[in-house]
């Protein structure tokens, strides 16, 4: 292993032996002609970022949509093969020009689309820049985007206010407590107040207290 290997690229969240995992994995589950294709459509984006116009939201139609078979990636939970593909067209725009065109792919895409670029987040030279898509995926009633917003980008970028009602969103909407990354290291006690009054106004309206709330709250957070 280099040092290439476990640094991090520059504004990136996941270092270059995480990005590789990635790609390995998703040349795995491609059939020769689809490693191919994705040579060309890759080098295409590198050379001019326009060729992301057709290429980013075909992604699911010419490389299929099934699960990513890989699971040693660290954040690969809800993973599919055109999630994956969007990731390396991303990553191979320029670094001075992938803010600009990922937040592009976000504003301009369909749901899958903009869920592939919430996935990809982490992977690619931002620093916080993406910020702005998270937070927008976070008022989303769309709960595939929201755990996708859930992941190692939003842990390492949102600050702590806006970290906590996320994860309250994710009370509120049932989506499991296990999709936020760095959960066990970001909880805190403003949290925990926040959950169980939470949970104390679902008790008095007579409604269940979602199971989660144990995970913020393992004092009382148990349904009595």
């Amino acid at each position: 292993m280099t040092l290439s290997d476990t640094t991090t690229p520059t504004g990136a969240v996941h270092d270059r032996r995480t990005v590789r995992a990635l790609l390995g994995a998703l040349d795995a589950s491609l059939d020769p002609d689809r490693r191919e294709r994705l040579a060309r459509d890759t080098a295409a984006v590198a050379a001019d970022p326009a060729a992301l116009d057709t290429r980013f939201p075909s992604a699911g139609r010419v490389y299929g949509r099934l699960p990513l078979p890989d699971r040693a990636l660290p954040d690969r939970a809800g993973w599919a093969v055109e999630d994956a593909v969007r990731a390396a067209l991303l990553l191979a725009v320029a670094p001075d020009r992938t803010a600009t065109e990922t937040a592009a792919r976000y504003a301009q895409g369909d749901a899958a689309e903009r869920r592939g670029v919430l996935l990809s987040l982490p992977y690619l030279p931002l620093g916080g820049a993406a910020a702005s898509l998270t937070d927008d995926a976070l008022r989303s009633n769309d709960t595939r985007l929201v755990i996708a917003a859930l992941g190692p980008y939003a842990r390492a970028h949102l600050d702590q206010h806006r970290w906590r009602h996320a994860v309250l969103k994710c009370l509120f909407t049932e989506i499991p407590l296990s999709v936020v990354a760095g959960l066990h290291e970001r909880k805190d006690v403003e949290l925990a107040r926040m959950a169980q009054a939470f949970a104390d106004e679902r008790r008095a309206a007579g409604r269940p207290v979602p199971a989660d709330l144990v995970l913020l709250v393992p004092d009382r957070g148990r349904d009595r």
